[in-house]
C-alpha cells in the first residue's frame, strides 16, 4: 500500500458529523428549549403589544409672504428646495424639550408607575407637585429617545415614528400633540412680534418728514424766484459755450485782419500809385527795307557762289563780308527806333488802399465784437454761479423729499407686509406642513408569529453552535485516532462502550 495512502484521514460520514449532537444532546435540548420558550415569550408578551405610529412633515416654501428686510421690495422668490441644515433645524425643533414635555403631560406618559417612575423619585420629598414634575421630565426624557425623526432622501420631507407597548393610541397621541405644538413654535419662531405696530411708527414718522421737506421745497421757489435752476443753469451753459465759440472765432478774425492789414501795407509800398497803359515805337523804315533787299541779293549771290566755288574762295568770303555788314546795319537801324508812352493810376494801387481802409474798419469792428462778448461772458459765469447756489440748494431739499418719500414707501410696503404676515399667522398657515397625519395602529409593528419563527430558527442553529463548542472545549480522547494524532503512538486495542 502507498504510504500516503496509509496516512490520509478518512472522510467523514454524516453520522460522524453529527455525533457532537447527539454526544451533547442535554446541552442541545437546554439551548433550544430555553431560546424558543424566549422567542416565544418576546412574541406574545412584546412584538404582539408594541405598536408603532407615523407622521410625515413636508418641509416647503409654500408660504411665500416677503422677508422683513430694509430693501424696497421684498425678496418674494419662488421655490428654491430646502437645505439641508434647514431640514436639520425642523428635526431639532420638532424635538425640542418644551414641546415633548408637554406631550408627556398631555398624553398622561409619567402616571404609570413602570414608565414614570424612575430612581431619582428616591431622593425627592413628597411634594406631589415637585414628583409630577421629575415624572413628566423623564418621561420627557423617555420620549425625546423614543421619538425618531429622520429626513427622507432626496426629499423635503421628515419622517416621525413612535412606538410603545400598551394602547396602539398612545403613539398616534403623542405624534398628533408633537405636530400640533410643532406648527404653533413654527409660527411663533418665523419673525419677531410688535413688527407691525414698529413699522405703524415708522410710517407716520416719515409721512411727517416728507410733509415738511415739500413745504420747504416749495418755499424755495417762491423765495429765491426759480424753480429749476438745473435747467436754467444747462440753458446758460450752453450759451457760454457758444460766447466762447463766438470769441475765439473773433479772435481769430482780428489775427487774420492784423496779418492782413501788414501784409497790404507792405505791398502798397512796393506798388507805384501810376503805371504805363500804351505805349507805340515808330523805326526807320525806309532804311530798313533797303538794307533788306541788299542783304536779300548778298545771301543769293553767296548761294550762286556756293554752287560752284569752295568757302575759302576769295568771291565767296567777300560775300560773307557783305551779308554781314549787312546784318550788322539792320541792326543799328532797330537801335534807332522811339517810344511813344501813355500812363493812368495803377489799380493794383488803388484796390491795396480800398482793402487796407476795409481791412482797418473790419478790424475795430471786430475789437468791439470781441470786448462785448467778453462781458457777456464774464455775466452769464456770474448767473451760473448765483445758479449754482441756488441749484445745491434744491438738491438738498430733493435729496431729503426724496429719501423721506423711499423711506415712507418702504415702511408703508413693509407696514403691509406685517399685516400680511399677521393674518397668515391667525390663520395658521406656514411653510410646513402634516402631509401625513398619525393614527393609532391596527396592528402591532411586529408579526408575532413571524418574530416566534425567527426565534425558533435562531434557537435551532443555537443548539447546534453550542453542541459543537462543548464538542470544541472537551478534553477526553473518544476515538483511537484521536489517541493516534495528539499522543503520536499507535493503539492497539479500543474497547467499544456500551451501555448498560
Amino acid at each position: 500500500m502507498n504510504k500516503s495512502n496509509a496516512n490520509a484521514k478518512p472522510t467523514p460520514t454524516p453520522r460522524e458529523l453529527l455525533t457532537p449532537i447527539f454526544r451533547h444532546k442535554r446541552l442541545v435540548m437546554g439551548v433550544f428549549s430555553a431560546l424558543f420558550l424566549l422567542s416565544v415569550f418576546v412574541a406574545w408578551f412584546w412584538a404582539s403589544r408594541y405598536y408603532v405610529s407615523e407622521m410625515q412633515v413636508v418641509v416647503a416654501q409654500l408660504r411665500t409672504d416677503p422677508a422683513i428686510t430694509s430693501g424696497q421690495n421684498a425678496a418674494v422668490g419662488t421655490y428654491k428646495g430646502v437645505a439641508p441644515d434647514q431640514i436639520s433645524s425642523e428635526i431639532a425643533l420638532l424635538k425640542g424639550q418644551d414641546i415633548l414635555r408637554r406631550v408627556a403631560e398631555t398624553c398622561a406618559l409619567g402616571n404609570g408607575w413602570i414608565e414614570g417612575w424612575s430612581t431619582s423619585e428616591i431622593f425627592l420629598s413628597n411634594d406631589p407637585d415637585r414628583l409630577k414634575a421629575a415624572r413628566i421630565q423623564n418621561a420627557a426624557a423617555k420620549l425625546e429617545k423614543g421619538v425618531k425623526a429622520e429626513a427622507e432622501k432626496v426629499s423635503d420631507v421628515i419622517t416621525v415614528k413612535y412606538g410603545a407597548l400598551g394602547d396602539p393610541k398612545t403613539p398616534a397621541c403623542v405624534l398628533q400633540n408633537i405636530g400640533k405644538l410643532y406648527l404653533e413654535k413654527h409660527l411663533q419662531m418665523r419673525r419677531p412680534s410688535g413688527s407691525a405696530t414698529f413699522f405703524a411708527e415708522q410710517t407716520e414718522r416719515y409721512r411727517g418728514e416728507l410733509a415738511d421737506v415739500e413745504a420747504r421745497l416749495a418755499d424755495f421757489s417762491r423765495n429765491e424766484g426759480v424753480a429749476a435752476p438745473d435747467v436754467l443753469r444747462t440753458d446758460i451753459a450752453q450759451q457760454v459755450a457758444a460766447s466762447m465759440a463766438q470769441l475765439h472765432q473773433t479772435q481769430q478774425q482780428i489775427a487774420g485782419d492784423e496779418e492782413r492789414l501788414k501784409a497790404d501795407e507792405a505791398q502798397l509800398q512796393n506798388t507805384p500809385d501810376r503805371i504805363t497803359t500804351q505805349q507805340s515805337s515808330n523805326a526807320a523804315n525806309l532804311l530798313m527795307q533797303q538794307l533788306e533787299t541788299i542783304l536779300l541779293n548778298a545771301q543769293l549771290k553767296r548761294t550762286q557762289l556756293a554752287v560752284k566755288y569752295d568757302p575759302s574762295f576769295p568771291l565767296v568770303r567777300e560775300a560773307d563780308e557783305e551779308i554781314a555788314k549787312t546784318q550788322a546795319a539792320i541792326e543799328k537801324a532797330k537801335q534807332m527806333n522811339y517810344a511813344d508812352k501813355t500812363t493812368d493810376l495803377n489799380p493794383t494801387y488803388q484796390l491795396l488802399q480800398q482793402d487796407i481802409a476795409r481791412t482797418r474798419s473790419d478790424l475795430a469792428t471786430q475789437r468791439a465784437n470781441s470786448a462785448a462778448i467778453e462781458d457777456s461772458i464774464k455775466t452769464l459765469h456770474g448767473q451760473m454761479v448765483d445758479l449754482d447756489g441756488k441749484s445745491v440748494k434744491q438738491t438738498v431739499l430733493l435729496r431729503e423729499e426724496k429719501a423721506d418719500e423711499a423711506n415712507y414707501l418702504l415702511y408703508l410696503n413693509k407696514r403691509e407686509q406685517a399685516r400680511t404676515s399677521d393674518a397668515l399667522d391667525q390663520k395658521g398657515i406656514a411653510d410646513v406642513a402634516i402631509a401625513v397625519p398619525p393614527v393609532a395602529a391596527a396592528l402591532p409593528a411586529f408579526n408575532p408569529f413571524q418574530v416566534g419563527l425567527g426565534g425558533l430558527i435562531l434557537a435551532f442553529l443555537a443548539a447546534i453552535a453550542a453542541a459543537f463548542a462543548a464538542e470544541w472545549m472537551d478534553p477526553h480522547f473518544r476515538t483511537p485516532d484521536e489517541v493516534t494524532a495528539t499522543l503520536k503512538i499507535p493503539v492497539l486495542a479500543a474497547v467499544p462502550r456500551q451501555a448498560a
